[in-house]
């Protein structure tokens, strides 16, 4: 086995676009990259959540002894 060579990966890109048209995969590009942008907000909007619980919480009150 070889691997795969540049070649290769331009021949199978070409095919790709043929078969599905530069349409479809344009729009799917795009659906791919709105995917990945509202993942990525929602992963900082859990954190930020979780930062904010976590400061809301009440410390604990120390207390002396005599």
């Amino acid at each position: 086995m070889e691997g795969i060579s540049i070649g290769k990966l331009l021949i199978i890109g070409a095919l790709i676009v043929l078969l599905f048209g530069t349409n479809k995969l344009r729009s799917l590009g795009g659906d791919l990259g709105a995917a990945i942008k509202g993942f990525k907000k929602a992963m900082n909007d859990d954190d930020a959540a979780k930062k904010t619980t976590a400061e809301e919480q009440p410390q604990e009150r120390v207390t002396h002894k005599e």
